[in-house]
């Protein structure tokens, strides 16, 4: 008897040894990265519009960026996403930091960097038809200057019309935990007159960039 649970321990403490630990379920990784471009001695943001025949997301404003790879840093999945997504060479593109992150309620987390490209790489830049309609910038000070709409979505769960609660002794009803998801929107219109809708992620994530620079007093 003291055998069997001698090796069984042996194999347990294995197991956990050799073991990564990762989230319990299924999640998805990806990363971004805000461009910084300098024209007429001004910043700019740079944002695109993803390509209408895309399966997610089509036609929304977003930052370069996807889905990190098996065995890739978070870093070089948003130099290379950028890169395949704006057509700018991964050489020509400058990792200025990492910034904030956010983790999704829908079970995916997306990392975030500040980059830089110049503006005489990104004139000469063809983006990619199948993933980007178009690109264009707006002045950092825009974000500096202006705080979005927010919006604060509830979340609650929706149970399996089949799940049964008098089996955990709820017959009731469980109290759920419930959460809420905050969206913000900003209205831009550029010297052409067209006006870009900036929401979601894409928002919460430049205002939180805007935010921090606020704090540092720049």
């Amino acid at each position: 008897m003291y055998k069997d649970i001698k090796e069984k321990l042996k194999k347990i403490e294995h197991a956990v040894r050799f073991n990564t630990p990762h989230p319990i379920g299924r999640y998805g990784y990806s990363s971004v990265l805000i461009p910084l471009i300098e024209t007429d001695r001004t910043l700019h943001v740079l944002f695109e519009v993803r390509s209408d025949e895309l399966r997610r997301q089509p036609g929304e404003i977003a930052f370069p960026g996807g889905k990190i790879e098996p065995g890739e840093s978070p870093e070089t999945c948003a130099v290379r996403e950028t890169a395949e997504e704006i057509g700018v060479p991964e050489s020509k593109i400058k990792v200025l930091g990492e910034l904030n992150y956010i983790v999704s309620y829908s079970n995916f987390t997306m990392y975030c960097f500040l980059g830089r490209i110049d503006a005489d790489d990104l004139a000469a830049a063809k983006p990619n038809p199948a993933e980007v309609k178009a690109t264009f910038t707006v002045p950092l000070d825009f974000f500096l200057e202006n705080k979005p709409d927010i919006y604060i979505n509830e979340i609650r769960p929706v149970l399996a019309e089949n799940f049964p609660q008098e089996k955990i002794h709820f017959k009731a009803g469980y109290s759920w935990r419930t959460g809420s998801s905050t969206v913000p929107i900003y209205s831009y219109t550029g010297e052409d007159g067209t006006e870009r809708i900036i929401w979601g992620l894409t928002a919460r994530l430049i205002s939180d960039f805007a935010d921090m620079i606020r704090s540092c007093g720049a």
